[in-house]
């Protein structure tokens, strides 16, 4: 899925900077300066392009808060002394109790898989529990769901706001989701997927909370302490990105056959999917993998954002330790998540898997107030490499 990086659009909008006005009140303030005051003109050595040039050339990896490029821009001092404030106050405890959540789910999950045999696919080196059934299965929901909520909140997640709107398809989708009533008896078709734009692994905190979904992994998670039992009771679906061999069907083909199960069999895992394949700071959407869209069955899509005004909770161009620490230092955070309809395809946007996936981007794009880029992964690897050049 990470190959995929060119827009399915026939012609994409050029990334640009998201309106200032959109963000939440007391950041006005800080978007109109530029990242780095005295180093605007600094060169990178690696494209040997201005800091002014990167930011407007890989614009939806941009960080605008005041920790700057990377986390490691010049802090005022006001800011330092909440840093010092915090480091001694809420970073141990919520490391602590962040801990200590992730201890207990760990070891309900060992209670509940014991003497259980996880479902097992050799070839594609799959293992999961998430297909074992009864009291065992609910427990394992319910007290992930709990349980992520409460790590949220220890995060300083106190409230996430949540909204479901009631919005008006496209005409062909419309028709096409009322003959196929007509069809069903008046049972509604069952999801294949629940598909999110991706800003922070924090969005994985959410899902689990909100519905306790199957994610993708790279299979190297399914060996971590813990998380790895967790991720194994989630249904995680493993992939080896980097394989070529024609031994897998590689990600497309592995997710494909998952979202169909979960389409057809009400009892099989529903599937959480960030078709974009990357995380971006939140202002922009980049261009769908169809992978999520292969199996052509009805998905529901949801726009998550994180309104801030000190320090975004974006994971885009920081590395995964300082975000931790800023994350913990910061007294509150926000979180926003937009429920929109489910998307039943047209007969033509079964045909074309290409074509489903624009379109339910171009609703999420205007629902969630995005702007669409056609720039993806290798560009972010690019933008990374150019900024630790610079810092």
């Amino acid at each position: 899925m990470d190959t995929e990086l060119k827009s399915m659009n026939p012609d994409p909008p050029k990334p640009e900077q998201p309106d200032p006005a959109s963000r939440d009140d007391g950041s006005n303030s800080k978007d109109d300066r530029p990242l780095l005051k005295s180093d605007s003109n600094r060169i990178s050595s690696t494209t040997g392009e201005s800091i002014e040039e990167l930011e407007k050339k890989f614009a939806a990896y941009v960080r605008n808060d005041v920790y700057g490029p990377m986390g490691r821009g010049e802090l005022p001092l006001a800011e330092k002394v909440l840093l010092g404030i915090a480091v001694v106050t809420l970073v141990p405890i919520r490391f602590v109790l962040a801990l200590i959540i992730l201890v207990v789910y760990y070891i309900i999950c060992r209670v509940c898989t014991l003497f259980s045999a996880p479902n097992r696919d050799e070839e594609e080196e799959q293992e999961d529990f998430a297909h074992m059934g009864g009291w065992r299965r609910a427990v394992i929901v319910w007290c992930g769901r709990f349980l992520s909520r409460m790590l949220l909140f220890v995060l300083g997640f106190y409230w996430i706001s949540v909204s479901y709107r009631d919005i008006e398809l496209p005409d062909q989708n419309k028709s096409s989701s009322q003959n196929e009533g007509k069809d069903r008896s008046e049972e509604p078709e069952r999801l294949g997927a629940i598909i999110s734009n991706h800003v922070s692994y924090l969005d994985i905190l959410y899902h689990m909370s909100a519905s306790f979904p199957s994610f993708v992994a790279k299979r190297s998670v399914a060996k971590l302490p813990l998380v790895g039992l967790i991720s194994k009771c989630l249904g995680c679906v493993y992939v080896q990105r980097e394989s070529k061999s024609s031994d897998f069907k590689g990600v497309s083909g592995i997710v494909t056959e998952r979202v169909k199960e979960s389409h057809e069999n009400s009892s099989a895992p529903m599937m959480m999917l960030f078709p974009e394949g990357t995380t971006t700071n939140g202002d922009f959407l980049l261009p769908f993998k169809t992978g999520a869209f292969l199996a052509t069955a009805p998905v529901r899509p949801v726009i998550l954002r994180y309104p801030y005004q000190r320090f975004s909770p974006a994971w885009d161009s920081i590395s995964g330790v300082l975000h931790v620490f800023y994350l913990f230092c910061q007294f509150i955070n926000h979180m926003e998540a937009i429920w929109l309809p489910v998307y039943y395809p047209s007969q033509e946007e079964k045909d074309d898997p290409k074509l489903y996936a624009s379109n339910v981007r171009r609703l999420m794009a205007r629902e969630g107030n995005l702007t669409m880029s056609d720039i993806g992964l290798a560009e972010k690897r690019i933008y990374h490499t150019a900024l630790n050049g610079l810092f």
